[in-house]
């Protein structure tokens, strides 16, 4: 274990937030030259081929300057970027550059770093910088959120040791247990294997390991696609952890409209059903709009390692399991819709027939009258 030392490495702090119904990348763009906020570039990723993987809309990614934050006492210039998805993600990242310390002392700065930034941390930048996004970006956000969603993730890189390792070392004798799990006390045996299980290597001297929350790279290539699909992915489940929410408020409103609307017949029936049905239909279109934009945003065709790696995140943040409950409320809401849309048809053939009834005994009245 003394021989694990950490000449480079660093500790990113990863804080996503759901802003908006959806955002104008270009706008981004053209406000953040005009403003002179930061630069901008569209991201994409460094080492994976275009026909393995491929984002549908790349997002944008600005560069803003470094912030100053204390950690164990002392100050450290932190790296600050901004992606933004165009359906309504922003991915805010921390750097925290890590330099000759033991294994011992850069898992300890890690959960330093957590527990400052973390969930319920001393040190919270998150919502200046996201202050600091809405006065300058806000003409880009159509239909900003009142409420945020959030996630976070922790990613810890290594891209030097102080003597060459290979992965299989690493693992054979590097605990990365206390790093991953932010724990200082023991584990139990079926812990570890649980927290260890998502492990992948490229080349010999590589090394993922994923977990819930927190990650760690050994990657000398300097290459940050592994991290960036972490964030991809993050940013997945995030757009439908708030649909699933909004669409949980929507049902029980949605069957209190329709009680409502189901009350005895009267002459306006066919208006309150075919309104009805008129707002659930857009509540379906939009919310699939969105959700389809958040499940392609990056398009896997080759079972390539950073493809698996992906898919192993998708699983790791259980993005299929929220993205079916997604669906599955959608169905009801569509099948609603589809009810309403026959019972306002139906409402319209019996005023219809009303009608005709009684243009028929007008017609017998006037006839009547005439004799």
């Amino acid at each position: 274990m003394n021989d694990f030392h950490v000449r480079s490495g660093a500790v990113m702090a990863l804080r996503l937030f759901d802003i908006a119904y959806s955002i104008d990348l270009k706008r981004i763009e053209g406000l953040a030259r005009e403003t002179s906020r930061g630069s901008t570039v569209r991201s994409s990723l460094l080492s994976a081929p275009v026909k393995s993987l491929a984002f549908d809309v790349p997002p944008v990614l600005v560069t803003l300057p470094p912030l100053m934050l204390p950690i164990r006492g002392r100050t450290l210039e932190c790296p600050l970027t901004v992606r933004f998805y165009d359906f309504g993600v922003v991915a805010i990242s921390l750097r925290f550059p890590a330099h000759d310390m033991p294994w011992s002392g850069y898992a300890d700065f890690a959960n330093a770093v957590d527990r400052a930034v973390g969930p319920g941390g001393s040190v919270t930048p998150w919502n200046d910088v996201l202050n600091g996004l809405r006065e300058t970006f806000s003409p880009a956000f159509h239909r900003p959120n009142a409420a945020l969603f959030e996630e976070d993730h922790l990613v810890t890189v290594v891209q030097e040791w102080e003597k060459p390792m290979t992965a299989a070392e690493l693992q054979d004798s590097l605990d990365l247990v206390p790093l991953l799990s932010g724990e200082s006390r023991p584990l139990a045996d079926k812990a570890r294997e649980e927290l260890l299980r998502h492990r992948f290597s490229y080349y010999e001297d590589d090394l993922v390991v994923m977990t819930w929350d927190r990650a760690f790279i050994y990657e000398p290539r300097n290459d940050s696609d592994v991290a960036y699909i972490l964030e991809v992915a993050n940013a997945q489940l995030l757009e439908f952890r708030y649909y699933d929410e909004l669409l949980d408020d929507e049902l029980p409103r949605m069957y209190e409209m329709v009680r409502r609307a189901r009350r005895p017949l009267t002459l306006l029936a066919s208006r309150r059903f075919a309104d009805l049905a008129r707002r659930l239909y857009t509540l379906v279109a939009e919310v699939t709009e969105l959700t389809e934009k958040a499940e392609n945003v990056l398009r896997v065709t080759e079972d390539v390692y950073l493809a698996r790696v992906y898919l192993a995140a998708l699983g790791i943040f259980r993005v299929p399991t929220v993205s079916a409950s997604v669906q599955e409320k959608l169905a009801i809401i569509r099948d609603t819709y589809a009810a309403l849309y026959a019972e306002a048809s139906s409402a319209r053939g019996e005023l219809l027939e009303f009608a005709i009834i009684l243009l028929i005994v007008i017609e017998i009245g006037i006839a009547l009258g005439n004799r």
